[in-house]
């Protein structure tokens, strides 16, 4: 039994991730309607106004090129293609550029874990949901039977230390912190050395939301990450970077930016139920070499989920979801 079924948790993600992408799946669908209704075999046209459906659902240039590359390959050698197959080829193709890009699918809340303190740096510009996002991944793993410490390591936005407080008393966790001004390094130290000595399984350390130039963020992150490295060993052991998804191709500038600068792990985005912009996943997890690893679906505390991509993928053409 795994540990969705085990609380019972598994059919209400499933209608999670339904429900978050309707906005989305709504305005696709639509488009993609409107391209195909009344053909009766695929042609240049038709893969043109595909190629435009794509890339005005935030899907981005680059991937929806590829998607195309793929599916008149698939044409050619299939010469009589329906509408229906062609949806069908759609979304497998598009299942697969993400299979290739999500080698390094990321492991259940509930998983072993290599390190203790398992320590993560959540980073990120203000107002994509960072804060809220840390909350969220201390419940998950707080649910998981994890202990978890939190670190208010962003000292520079004020309200900040406040902010991560209320998520870290509605996740029922302890937090440290020193206060805004503090030096993040050092809230990063003591956070990390406090886990190890309570025996904590997983840190959540926020940073500062600012996105300067490439160099100033690169050292101030280096500070931080050197400081966790000397009380837990290669620490951190993953770099978070959250993408408020409903900004669509500004968050793939962002991730552009921050990957570029500091060695990310992987990706979370959030809002997603309150766009129609969802297809940025999609372009974000196959033009980048970091992997998307969660999703946020709703406001609750536990709407954010692994994530999966033939579900979202499913769930993006009106299938039935289903969360493995």
């Amino acid at each position: 039994m795994s540990f969705l079924e085990k609380f019972g948790l598994k059919k209400k993600k499933e209608e999670d991730l339904e429900q978050g992408l309707e906005k989305t799946r709504t305005g696709f669908l639509d488009k993609l309607g409107k391209t195909l209704v009344g053909k009766d075999t695929i042609d240049d046209d038709v893969l043109d106004d595909l190629e435009e459906v794509l890339i005005t659902s935030d899907v981005g240039v680059s991937t929806t090129l590829e998607i195309i590359k793929r599916i008149e390959a698939r044409v050619a050698r299939d010469k009589y293609v329906s509408s229906k197959q062609l949806q069908g080829m759609l979304r497998e193709e598009i299942i697969g550029l993400l299979r290739e890009n999500d080698a390094d699918r990321p492991a259940a809340f509930d998983a072993d874990l290599k390190h203790k303190p398992h320590v993560i740096m959540v980073v990120g510009v203000n107002g994509v949901g960072k804060t809220t996002t840390i909350g969220k991944l201390a419940h998950h793993y707080k649910l998981a039977g994890k202990k978890v410490m939190l670190g208010a390591g962003d000292t520079f936005r004020a309200g900040a230390v406040d902010q991560l407080k209320i998520w870290s008393e509605r996740a029922d966790v302890p937090m440290i912190q020193q206060g805004p001004g503090a030096d993040p390094a050092a809230v990063a130290y003591d956070t990390v050395a406090s886990a190890k000595s309570k025996d904590s399984d997983v840190v959540l350390v926020d940073t500062a939301g600012r996105l300067h130039n490439k160099k100033a963020l690169m050292d101030e992150l280096s500070k931080i990450k050197r400081s966790m490295g000397k009380v837990v060993e290669d620490a951190p052991h993953e770099v978070v970077l959250v993408l408020d998804a409903s900004t669509g191709q500004n968050a793939m500038q962002q991730a552009k930016a921050f990957t570029s600068a500091v060695d990310i792990t992987g990706l979370a985005l959030t809002k997603l139920d309150g766009t129609a912009k969802g297809g940025i996943v999609l372009g974000i997890s196959a033009e980048l070499d970091v992997p998307v690893k969660y999703i946020g679906v709703g406001e609750k505390i536990e709407q954010l989920q692994v994530f999966n991509r033939t579900a979202f993928v499913n769930a993006l053409f009106g299938d039935e979801v289903k969360l493995t």
